[in-house]
């Protein structure tokens, strides 16, 4: 894969690599059928393991100007294979030595930017979990040139506000980040934003971020988040949010 278009060598031996057995499967699971969540997504048949796979062969060579032929395929896993090149990309000008390189910040800011304008095509539960942590989480607790703090909740703010389910889960999946870096607050706002969310992806969503931050950022918090909100939250989102603490203190959260 080294000569000229690289999104389309990527794209015909992904093509290529079709499991039609493994592809009914991952139909089934990432509910694709009518009325369902992820219906119409259509995958080639490939495990994730296949996919890093072409990313660690063509990170190297592929440019940002490459990445949203491939975010725009009709394949789960080709769009996934995108965004785990954006992922990349960021991480490789993320490190402690870049954060504050001018040339660093601005070209993690064309990738944050490029991810925002491709969020749509993030389409299933996977795309996001695998993307938007590492990107968006990442870019908020970084320099940058697009904004302050200010800016970065303006943005998280529009993606909650969506009336796309995918960007309303990055807006809150993202903080898994900024917890593993030893912020609370974005997922403590985002949690409360999407207290109500009819949809129990999102009741997953939140509960796992709130368990998250508790676990790498203070169990204090949690459970002051809890106390605060533990009538109104949905079963689901509390069963998740409190999984790593002591039975009876589950038990007790549950019957609160």
């Amino acid at each position: 894969m080294n000569n000229g278009n690289y999104a389309q060598e990527i794209i015909a031996y992904m093509e290529s690599l079709r499991n039609d057995e493994q592809r009914k499967i991952l139909m089934g699971f990432f509910k694709t059928g009518p009325g369902e969540y992820g219906y119409g997504d259509e995958f080639l048949g490939l495990k994730v393991p296949q996919t890093r796979e072409v990313v660690r062969a063509v990170a190297k060579d592929v440019s940002l100007d490459d990445v949203p032929e491939l975010l725009m395929n009709r394949w789960h896993e080709i769009r996934l294979c995108g965004f785990l090149i954006l992922v990349s990309m960021f991480e490789k000008l993320a490190t402690k030595r870049l954060e504050a390189d001018a040339e660093a910040i601005r070209k993690r800011d064309e990738i944050v930017t490029m991810y925002l304008q491709y969020a749509e095509q993030a389409n299933n539960w996977d795309l996001v979990d695998l993307s938007a942590p590492k990107i968006l989480g990442h870019w908020l607790m970084l320099p940058s040139n697009l904004g302050d703090k200010d800016y970065k909740m303006k943005v998280l703010d529009e993606l909650a506000a969506s009336s796309c389910l995918w960007k309303q889960r990055m807006s809150i999946v993202c903080s898994w980040k900024t917890s593993q870096m030893g912020d609370p607050s974005w997922c403590l706002r985002y949690a409360e934003v999407h207290l109500h969310h009819p949809h129990d992806l999102m009741h997953k969503a939140v509960g796992w971020m709130l368990r998250e931050m508790g676990k790498r950022v203070s169990m204090e918090l949690l459970r002051e988040f809890l106390s605060q909100h533990v009538q109104e939250m949905p079963r689901t989102m509390l069963r998740y949010a409190i999984e790593k603490m002591p039975e009876r203190e589950r038990k007790e959260w549950m019957n609160a």
